[in-house]
């Protein structure tokens, strides 16, 4: 009966609530799903096409201006955790002492010291089967200068991170004073310039970014940033991989027709032990993954006699780097409900 007279008559929806504890028991059958879709259809009668676009156009506009709202305060957090990396590579003293150690021989012991971007202090000794150490010496020893007119140690890779931080604080700047902050595309433009950036220097510190890939002949340290020099033909190159500092300690031979080893008896030639070995083919030089392969050195043809790689986990870089990952995953979220929000496709996500 009481079915019946929800579908008799339109009821006041204070009088339906009142009924809805006799309709309890009903609630799972048939006729009473019936009976809810007709009050339904009375309270919230269908609208002309017309006007549903109009109330689905003025509907999505305030959501578009609640998530343009709600970025602002985003974006304010996000400048907060920029800085904070901005922090960890500026150039602040003491800076951060590295130990840069081979570990399963004594090849490379020494420590180098970074501040900011540049690496302002180092001692390393080398005991290199292909360098021959100083006289009363039984190691090299490689010492960065400190004289300030010499040329500095700057880590590139470094710099472009620190500039793309500084150019995404800029692009949060704009968005927040400069631009129009409720302008959906050009939030949406500033929000993928952030994301480039942020994607950049993460990848940069994973050793994974355009500036990571110079060659080493090609962007070694310059031998007078030591004192004293560098010994001749001997390549000292760093880089960043995974948040660590990467050493590559390189000696070379020029590849000329003076320098091929001789394969024919000379009357000076011990005819004795490893003498007679390395008078004949050469002396034998370490294998590793360059042997054979011929390089472009200041000019010149080389080989790489021996090689010696050793790395140091910076924390600073770490935290930096962990720091970034997690800004350019929100910033991917912001982009992607933006875009829902706008009826666009974010296709730069990953």
């Amino acid at each position: 009966m009481v079915l019946a007279t929800v579908r008799s008559a339109p009821v006041p929806a204070r009088v339906f609530c009142s009924l809805v504890p006799a309709l309890t028991p009903a609630f799972d059958s048939i006729p009473f799903l019936i009976a809810y879709s007709i009050m339904a259809t009375w309270a919230y009668p269908q609208l002309p096409p017309d006007q549903l676009k109009k109330e689905e156009d003025a509907s999505l506009a305030r959501e578009l201006k609640w998530v343009l709202g709600s970025l602002q305060e985003s974006l304010a957090s996000l400048r907060e955790g920029l800085q904070e990396c901005a922090a960890l590579l500026a150039p602040s003293q003491p800076g951060s002492t590295l130990v840069l150690s081979s570990l399963r021989s004594e090849n490379v012991k020494g420590f180098v010291t970074r501040v900011g971007t540049k690496i302002v202090k180092g001692d390393i000794q080398l005991r290199l089967q292909s360098l021959t150490p100083p006289k009363g010496s039984n190691s090299t020893r490689l010492t960065i200068s400190d004289d300030a007119t010499g040329p500095e140690i700057a880590l590139r890779q470094l710099v472009l991170v620190r500039r793309l931080i500084n150019e995404s604080l800029d692009v949060i700047d704009v968005s927040t004073w400069t631009g129009d902050p409720m302008n959906a595309s050009f939030i949406a433009g500033q929000l993928r310039l952030l994301y480039d950036n942020l994607s950049e220097a993460r990848l940069t510190l994973k050793g994974e970014g355009e500036e990571s890939k110079k060659l080493w002949n090609e962007d070694s340290v310059d031998k007078n940033s030591f004192n004293p020099p560098l010994p001749p033909y001997m390549s000292f190159h760093l880089s960043i991989s995974e948040a660590a500092l990467v050493l590559n300690l390189r000696t070379l031979e020029p590849i000329s027709p003076g320098d091929t080893p001789t394969t024919s008896f000379a009357p000076e030639i011990s005819l004795s032990g490893f003498s007679l070995r390395d008078r004949l083919f050469g002396p034998r030089h370490p294998v590793h993954d360059e042997s054979g392969d011929l390089f472009s050195w200041k000019g010149e043809e080389v080989k790489v006699k021996e090689k010696a790689r050793v790395e140091s986990q910076d924390p600073s870089l770490l935290s930096a780097m962990a720091k970034l990952t997690a800004l350019g995953h929100e910033v991917s979220r912001w982009k992607t409900a933006l875009a829902v929000v706008m009826e666009q496709d974010d296709t730069d996500n990953e």
